[in-house]
């Protein structure tokens, strides 16, 4: 994802520190990550799910972009279960 700027909410913070997840594995994420959903109706700004791995490690994050200034905010960010998610992590298992 291209992006002016990268910031971290509060959230995303707490996220990162309690899965011990660094701003760096995070950046490369997005820098280099795919985009597996879409959130266009998300506010402040639309937001897309990203995954990407450390290692061998599935890393998702969300990330809100300013479409005007190319700006981006990351929401939150998690390592995906293999109880929640498809193989693969790109689509969620239906309940």
């Amino acid at each position: 994802m291209r992006c002016a700027s990268i910031r971290f909410s509060g959230h995303a913070i707490r996220r990162m520190f309690e899965r011990s997840l660094s701003a760096e594995v995070i950046r490369k994420v997005v820098e280099q990550g795919e985009a597996i959903k879409d959130y266009p109706d998300d506010t402040p700004y639309p937001s897309t799910l990203l995954l990407g791995f450390h290692g061998e490690i599935p890393i998702h994050v969300v990330v809100a972009r300013n479409p005007e200034t190319d700006d981006c905010y990351i929401v939150t960010t998690y390592v995906p279960s293999e109880e929640r998610w498809k193989s693969g992590f790109r689509e969620r298992k239906k309940p």
